[in-house]
């Protein structure tokens, strides 16, 4: 069953009927498979990943690692779940090492995403500190390379 799951997480749009094509079972058992996975909360949500880059939306992404002081009895957990309410917040991880979270947020401008660390994160009484990292070009994300091969055109110069 999980090599359902593998097909789906590299194409959400493959149907049932071509995954049991590949798999050998009967599309009626794909289909009970998916719905219990749904159940069960495995498969949480299809998601198309879009290289945003070649549109005129403007986003700039940014990772912000927080040094933060768990709470008496909650842990990292309930201070995770205040940031993840942020709309602006598309992830967030507990981490090991010398930071304890890691957000990823979206904004249309590096001043915005600033603003957005300077007047809602860093104020929160159990932020110790911040390093924010501006994304500056994607190349892979969720297993699916962004670069376009650039062709060399630069031409031998002999003296």
């Amino acid at each position: 069953m999980e090599r359902i799951l593998e097909i789906l997480e590299n194409d959400c749009n493959t149907s049932p009927a071509q995954i049991a094509l590949m798999l050998d079972m009967k599309e009626e058992d794909v289909v009970a498979a998916i719905e219990d996975f749904k159940k069960r909360g495995i498969i949480l949500k299809n998601k198309s990943v879009i290289n945003w880059e070649k549109t005129d939306k403007p986003i700039v992404t940014a990772l912000i690692e927080l040094k933060v002081t768990p709470q008496r009895g909650l842990g990292f957990d309930k201070i995770a779940e205040r940031i993840y309410q942020y709309p602006e917040v598309k992830t967030v991880f507990l981490i090991a090492g010398a930071y304890d979270l890691t957000v990823i947020i979206e904004g249309k401008t590096m001043n915005e995403v600033a603003r957005f660390v300077h007047r809602k994160l860093a104020p929160m009484e159990c932020i110790v500190s911040t390093a924010t990292h501006f994304v500056l070009k994607k190349y892979k994300v969720e297993n699916i390379i962004f670069d376009d091969k650039i062709e060399d055109d630069r031409q031998v110069i002999t003296l």
